[in-house]
């Protein structure tokens, strides 16, 4: 069964509230969900496997652990999701990235691929799948549909903030992929908008409308 983990951090409390304030720029937004992402990432990587490697420091040989087999594989859904790359990235600078290209029809807000490259080894590594919203949880559930099929197996989704129903749909289709949530917010408003959110992600990480 899936595990929804919501973040209680007071840092990640703090930078949301700076993001979803309408006067901050473009660059401090885009700044800050990188930073929201990395502290959201290191609870999303507790449990990732170890091995023990022996190592020489500059007084002895000692043993030490290093995380097992490949690294991650990053799979931001486009276009928002690629604010959130670089902040995993710092972490982890050996992970590698594949892209998952989706838009919301405007009248059903269903989600439409159109664009999808992974690693070849994709179905090989744990698989963090990155939107900064969940709104109706179509487009990651339909990201992570997609993944699976092409043979994942090990997934977990991270977003910033989320709305109830999105959460709601993405367990319910995805049960077995663990959720990590920034903040989840009250509801979706009539046009499938996050209330009160923080207006539209891609154009306040790119600074277009």
């Amino acid at each position: 069964m899936a595990r929804v983990i919501y973040m209680d951090h007071p840092l990640i409390h703090h930078k949301i509230t700076f993001i979803r304030r309408k006067e901050t720029g473009t660059k401090d937004f885009r700044q800050t969900i990188g930073e929201i992402t990395m502290l959201i990432a290191y609870e999303a990587t507790w449990g990732l496997k170890l091995s023990d490697v022996e190592i020489e420091t500059p007084i002895c040989r000692t043993m030490g652990k290093e995380l097992k087999g490949k690294k991650l594989a990053l799979v931001p859904i486009l276009r928002a999701g690629l604010g959130m790359v670089d902040g995993i990235q710092q972490l982890i600078p050996a992970a590698k990235v594949g892209h998952i290209g989706l838009y919301r029809d405007p009248v059903t807000h269903e989600p439409i691929e159109y664009y999808c490259k992974l690693p070849a080894d994709c179905d090989e590594r744990e698989v963090f799948v990155l939107d900064p919203m969940l709104a109706t949880g179509g487009s990651a559930s339909a990201a992570i549909t997609l993944l699976k099929q092409k043979g994942v197996k090990n997934i977990r989704f991270l977003c910033i903030i989320a709305a109830p129903e999105g959460v709601e749909r993405l367990t319910k289709e995805h049960p077995d992929v663990d959720v990590f949530v920034g903040a989840l917010d009250e509801k979706l408003n009539e046009n499938a908008y996050i209330v009160p959110g923080l207006g539209d992600a891609g154009d306040r990480i790119f600074g277009t409308k």
